[in-house]
């Protein structure tokens, strides 16, 4: 599924052509997503967006009347396309912008979502998250404060939108290889040091897949339609059976929280 820097690199692939257009029409050929669209979504045709962001998966965009959150869900994608290209299968929602362009949403399984939110309001589904993991607030004591007590493993730890967000299964296992740490230690036996080198490898992980745009996995296309290339240089993640890079020792593979795990059981202690 896109996952944090797929996102990110989507966002930054549709804001120029986005950002100061107005939307002229929006046309909702399946509502049912993983949420219904809202009505009120149509709010926005003649009105101008001022800006993009983003807040983990979550893509927001805002104008005078309102913000419209997209997700992507487990194989959504954003695309500018011209206004004759036809709608596929699976093209369930177009934006037509003032600049003759189409931002069309695309996701064959449907478990994305264009939410609505109300100048003023905060949506519920971004009230609990915790830091961005590229930003200030991800610090080096973090993870290990959050941790203290916890005897989850701490693959799923730091997978936990609540603690940090966007740390999905490709990058926990990645960051985790870097770090030296087994997935499936409790995260609350891990020492502040150990922490520390694992906030760096997350930071590391996550910026170098959102440098190279993102991972290519089955569904993906960033907004300009290019793929992702991190995939080339994963060390763990899908290399279950196979050497590891560092030292050749045969790679793992668990299962955990029904996510496939892969580590290097010397490389990682």
């Amino acid at each position: 599924m896109p996952e944090l820097p797929e996102v990110e690199t989507t966002l930054r692939g549709i804001s120029p052509y986005l950002k100061g257009q107005t939307i002229t029409r929006i046309d909702v050929r399946q509502p049912r997503l993983r949420w219904p669209v809202e009505d009120e979504v149509q709010q926005l045709v003649g009105h101008t967006v001022d800006s993009l962001t983003r807040r983990s998966k979550y893509i927001l965009v805002k104008t005078a009347v309102g913000t419209a959150i997209w997700h992507l869900g487990m194989s959504g994608s954003l695309r500018l396309v011209d206004p004759s290209a036809p709608a596929m299968k699976h093209d369930h929602i177009d934006w037509h912008l003032s600049n003759g362009r189409v931002l069309r949403y695309h996701d064959p399984r449907r478990f994305g979502a264009l939410l609505w939110v109300a100048p003023g309001e905060t949506s519920e589904h971004l009230s609990h998250l915790g830091p961005e993991p590229l930003s200030d607030d991800f610090d080096d004591s973090h993870l290990f404060q959050k941790s203290r007590g916890k005897s989850q493993a701490v693959k799923t730890f730091i997978m936990d939108g609540r603690v940090v967000v966007g740390v999905g299964n490709i990058y926990a296992n990645e960051s985790l290889f870097l770090a030296g740490i087994r997935p499936q230690t409790p995260a609350g036996k891990i020492s502040k040091a150990r922490y520390q080198r694992l906030t760096q490898t997350i930071r590391q992980v996550l910026g170098a897949a959102i440098e190279q745009g993102g991972t290519t996995l089955r569904d993906f296309v960033g907004g300009d339609g290019k793929p992702g290339y991190f995939a080339q240089q994963l060390y763990v993640y899908g290399r279950g059976g196979e050497e590891c890079k560092n030292c050749a020792t045969t790679l793992k593979e668990i299962r955990q929280g029904q996510r496939a795990t892969v580590y290097c059981p010397k490389c990682q202690r």
